[in-house]
C-alpha cells in the first residue's frame, strides 16, 4: 500500500490523488487548489480528470465568477467507496486497535510512527509500530510472542508492506538511547495512554510515571 496515497492501491492513475483531495475537503476547491494538494500531474491534467469525473456525477462543479469550483458528490453511489479508499490509514489503525482489544496480555501502549504516521511513505515503506509491554512480561513469553507474531502477519496481510516492531518494556522505553523525548513524531495512537505520559520519569518505588509536576 502506498502510505502517502492509500487510494492509489486501487486507483493508480491521476484520478486517485484528485479523489483523495476531494474526499478530505470540507469545501469547494478550484482546479489549481486540487492540483497543489494532490501533488501529482499538471494543472491541465487535473482539470481533465475533474471534467471526466463530473460527467459521471461523482464530482459537482460550481461556477464562481470566472472560476470553476469542485467538490465530491457525497450522495453518489460510488462516493462511499471513494471515502473508504481515501481513509485507509484510519481503517488500518482501527483494525489494529481492535486486534489489541483481543489480547490476553494487553500492551501498556501501542502506536504507529514513521512514514505511515507522517503520510509520506510509498509502496516500499515499512510500517513502524511501537509496542510497550509490562516490565514483568519477558520478550520470549510464549503468549506474548504468539500475539506479536499474529500482529505482524496481520499488518503484512492488510497492507502488503513490511512491518518493523519496536517491542520494549516500559523501563526500556524510558531509559532508551537516544533519550525518550526524541522518539519520532507524529504518532497514530492505537491503545493505552499517550506516549508522552509513558515517557515521564518512573517513580523508583512503584515503577510508574511520576506526575508531570514532579518529572
Amino acid at each position: 500500500m502506498d502510505l502517502s496515497r492509500p487510494i492509489s492501491t486501487v486507483i493508480p492513475s491521476l484520478d486517485g490523488p484528485v479523489l483523495q483531495v476531494l474526499a478530505a475537503a470540507d469545501r469547494e476547491l478550484s482546479g489549481r487548489q486540487i492540483h497543489s494538494l494532490a501533488g501529482s500531474g499538471s494543472v491541465a491534467g487535473v482539470r481533465l480528470v475533474l471534467q471526466r469525473l463530473a460527467t459521471t456525477g461523482l464530482v459537482h462543479v460550481h461556477e464562481s465568477g470566472n472560476s470553476l469550483l469542485y467538490s465530491l458528490n457525497r450522495k453518489h453511489l460510488a462516493a462511499q467507496a471513494v471515502e473508504l479508499l481515501a481513509d485507509l490509514r484510519a481503517t488500518f489503525a482501527a483494525n489494529l486497535a481492535a486486534e489489541f482489544a483481543t489480547w490476553t496480555i494487553a500492551p501498556l501502549h501501542a502506536s504507529l510512527f514513521g512514514p505511515i504516521a507522517r503520510a509520506d511513505g510509498d509502496l516500499d515503506s515499512d510500517i513502524d509500530l511501537l509496542l510497550v509491554r509490562p516490565d514483568e512480561v519477558a520478550p520470549d513469553n510464549l503468549l506474548w510472542v504468539e500475539q506479536t507474531t499474529r500482529l505482524l502477519e496481520q499488518i503484512v496481510t492488510q497492507t502488503g508492506n513490511p512491518a518493523n516492531l519496536y517491542d520494549l518494556t516500559h523501563t526500556e522505553l524510558t531509559t532508551a538511547t537516544p533519550t525518550p523525548t526524541t522518539w519520532p513524531h507524529p504518532t497514530i495512537p492505537l491503545t493505552g495512554p499517550p506516549l508522552a505520559t509513558l515517557l515521564q520519569p518512573l517513580c523508583p518505588t512503584t515503577n510508574t510515571p511520576l506526575p508531570s509536576y514532579l518529572g
